[in-house]
């Protein structure tokens, strides 16, 4: 029995990471049209996060661009054959939004200001499905703050660097496997924190209608020291988890360099290329500290292992008319997950992203922007080791979006 609470603690924690395949890369609707090549575009002041050298090279001496997208997803679970047992999420519509300001003060020197949710999800499973156990719901978000300045060395290279201020929040619960007549236990854990990073970039054009871009974002350890943890159990057991509780734990937001090359082929045809490498690895296992333990409520460990991803984008952009643009993409998302701790929370599978767009410019300086994004989560046959629970997984994205720019 003691063995079982301890195992029962140890599930327990593990979902609350901001996990491979919550990402949130919705960072512009002009962007999201062309599969996010953002790292070589400088259209606005979208740059301050995708590239931050870029924002000194706007022709304009002021941008402002804030948008607001649906996330509309939903992830099948197959147990493992022989079973023919099936389970959906019934997942909350996400909205991660952005704003980008920027001001050119000086000829050759730009500021800016990024304000987006660059983390986060929102997962729910259908009641009484079978890993209710490993987890029932999580909402997982970040918002992050980045004040920017830029710097035109040359007419042909520019830097920038920006602080990364991220305010994380979560809120999870699962159901334990003991009841009484009131029904199955369960546990909440809910915290937040705020941290802090840096984002720097490098533009170039090496010659008229070609550009290059190179960022990183830094990585950010969302250290926890006092989330709180609630229990639900029968009062038989109370005493092995007091609550509510408290504990500690550090959550992972990887670090990401990004390349791109666009060009444009004539005054309506421009297209490009992006390569984000995400250093998932840093995410190899999740420590757990409570302040009140008991002989099964330990502190402990629950490794992850995740593996570093390439993620390969292409875009382009049409100009139909004077007033209105095209636009197209794709990308390639590779999971990041490891096989054996696939756990239900964080489905993160092979993702294929498909996007288009369009901005309609109804003044000279404002810009309407719509995109759509589906993204097709890649069948998946895993196992989460720490339970025995294996099965394969597939997920379905529909992500529509408005924004709006003004440039002068």
């Amino acid at each position: 029995m003691k063995y079982l609470y301890t195992l029962l603690v140890f599930i327990l924690v593990s979902p609350i990471t901001f996990a491979g395949g919550y990402q949130v890369s919705l960072h512009s609707h002009k962007n999201i049209g062309m599969g996010l090549i953002g790292t070589s575009l400088n259209c606005d002041a979208s740059s301050a996060f995708y590239n931050p050298g870029a924002l000194a090279t706007l022709e304009e001496d002021y941008s402002f661009v804030a948008g607001i997208s649906g996330i509309r997803s939903i992830t099948k679970f197959q147990k493992e054959y022989p079973s023919i047992y099936q389970a959906v999420t019934d997942n909350p519509l996400g909205t991660p939004f952005y704003f980008y300001a920027s001001a050119k003060f000086f000829k050759d020197i730009s500021v800016g200001l990024a304000i987006n949710t660059p983390f986060g999800n929102s997962l729910k499973w259908e009641d009484g499905w079978a890993g209710r156990f490993i987890i029932q719901e999580v909402n997982l978000q970040t918002l992050t703050f980045q004040p920017t300045i830029s710097y035109n060395i040359t007419e042909n290279i520019s830097l920038g660097a920006g602080l990364i201020i991220a305010s994380g929040s979560f809120d999870m619960k699962r159901f334990l496997p003991v009841q009484d007549e009131s029904g199955e236990g369960s546990a909440t854990i809910s915290g937040s924190t705020i941290n802090y990073g840096f984002n720097a970039g490098i533009f170039i054009v090496p010659f008229s209608g070609f550009n290059m871009g190179l960022s990183y974002r830094s990585a950010i350890h969302m250290n926890i020291d006092d989330a709180e943890a609630l229990f639900s159990v029968p009062e038989s057991i109370e005493q092995n988890f007091p609550s509510p509780n408290t504990v500690g734990t550090s959550l992972p937001l990887p670090a990401n360099l990004d390349f791109g090359a666009s060009y444009r082929f004539s005054e309506k045809v421009m297209a490009g290329i992006s390569l984000n490498y995400v250093f998932w690895s840093v995410y190899k296992s999740l420590d757990f500290n409570f302040d009140q333990n008991t002989s099964v409520l330990t502190d402990s460990q629950n490794p992850r292992e995740y593996i570093n991803t390439l993620t390969w984008r292409l875009g382009a952009e049409y100009n139909l008319f004077p007033d209105l643009y095209f636009r197209l993409g794709a990308y390639f998302d590779p999971s990041p997950v490891n096989t054996g701790y696939f756990s239900p929370e964080t489905p993160g599978l092979n993702n294929i992203g498909l996007s288009t767009g369009l901005s309609f410019l109804p003044l000279s300086e404002l810009s309407l922007d719509l995109s759509l994004l589906y993204v097709m989560g890649m069948e998946r046959s895993v196992q989460y080791e720490p339970e025995n629970f294996n099965g394969a997984y597939k997920s379905r994205a529909y992500i529509p979006g408005v924004g709006i720019s003004y440039q002068f």
